[in-house]
């Protein structure tokens, strides 16, 4: 199939790094992996800090809108529109419309919905991304979390799921060779969940100062100097590594010995699956979306949310246990090589948008 991509939160050609863009760009990937022909048919971003902010993108949104529209009436027209994560910030005002019009399935992945949003004056942006959840031929959910918000709100639109994946061939040609006294961890350093998970982090591991560890943290952003005066403490323990690329990523992984990040808020956290692919075992807490990429007691150790100690415990625990903790490094691995990866992913999402092409065509 021709697949029109959108993602109207930020493009897979945008030039910032993200979780948000690397799972677009996986997509793409695993689509046509699947044999699909695919077109980044917008690089309009939708996305708006302020229901103020969001009305004045309105006229833009209508000039973009018409754009499409003759764009497809005198070109040939994909047989799908495929939306990556629309939510009130950023709904998809342009998918819904088109599909419609020219008679193609319509297909979200990552959609999300919060009532409460509509009491703090996004009602008109939530109520433009329940009506494209419910015109769906599919709504592609990466965690049960996810499929069973949609779910409650939205009890009569098509769900289906596809668990989140990476690209492991980057994985797959390191060698793990892992010290185990160096933790790990890989994440931007801004404002919000991933300030919240440094901090906490941070406190952790002055619980268990007096361990064997060193910490190497990979990224920077806008919040470097703070996260930095988080950890001044540690003296000598602490290795800033900056931000990398994806090979240079995989190769500092493989030499680590245990991945620590808390994941306060994360969707799912990409990076944890990428931390398995290396072999390291994960201590993240048992929140948000994390359980869909960290199978716990088996290739990681997962703790109750806000929990600092029982967290600092965790660490402790497989800092001490070499036997347990090169256990969960190999089945890490093998979890994400073998379930995880992309052509397990191409395979599951070809079937999906098969289905969700004939009830669209119906």
């Amino acid at each position: 199939m021709r697949v029109a991509f959108y993602a109207p939160m930020k493009s897979p050609n945008h030039p910032v790094p993200s979780g948000d863009r690397l799972m677009a760009r996986l997509l793409i990937r695993a689509l046509e992996l699947a044999g699909h022909q695919v077109e980044v048919v917008s690089e309009f971003r939708t996305h708006a800090s302020t229901p103020e902010a969001a009305a004045a993108l309105e006229p833009a949104i209508s000039a973009e809108l018409e754009r499409l529209r003759l764009t497809w009436r005198s070109e040939p027209r994909p047989d799908l529109w495929f939306c990556y994560h629309p939510y009130y910030k950023s709904p998809d005002p342009f998918g819904p419309a088109i599909s419609a019009e020219f008679a193609i399935p319509y297909v979200t992945a990552e959609a999300s919905y919060a009532a409460k949003r509509d009491q703090t004056g996004w009602a008109a942006r939530q109520e433009r991304v329940g009506e494209a959840i419910m015109q769906a031929a599919v709504n592609i959910g990466f965690t049960e979390r996810d499929r069973a918000g949609l779910s409650a709100t939205f009890p009569h639109a098509r769900l289906a799921a596809l668990k989140p994946f990476i690209d492991p061939a980057l994985f797959e040609a390191v060698r793990p060779a892992p010290d185990s006294s160096r933790l790990m961890t890989v994440a931007m350093m801004r404002d919000g969940d991933k300030m919240e998970s440094y901090a906490m982090l941070a406190r952790a591991l002055r619980l268990i100062e007096d361990r064997p560890w060193t910490l190497a943290v990979i990224g920077d952003g806008p919040m470097r100097r703070e996260v930095e005066a988080q950890f001044a403490c540690f003296a000598g323990r602490i290795e800033w590594l900056g931000e990398r690329g994806e090979a240079e990523i995989a190769g500092l992984l493989a030499r680590g010995g245990i991945y620590v990040w808390p994941g306060c808020g994360e969707a799912y956290g990409l990076a944890y699956l990428e931390a398995q692919a290396a072999g390291l075992p994960v201590v993240a807490q048992q929140t948000a979306g994390v359980p869909a990429v960290v199978e716990a007691g088996v290739t990681g150790l997962l703790t109750p949310e806000g929990d600092v100690a029982a967290y600092a415990s965790a660490v402790a625990a497989l800092l001490g246990d070499g036997q347990k903790r090169e256990a969960m490094g190999q089945a890490a691995r093998r979890f994400v090589l073998e379930e995880r990866s992309l052509a397990t992913a191409a395979r599951a999402l070809d079937e999906i948008l098969r289905k969700a092409y004939k009830i669209g065509a119906r």
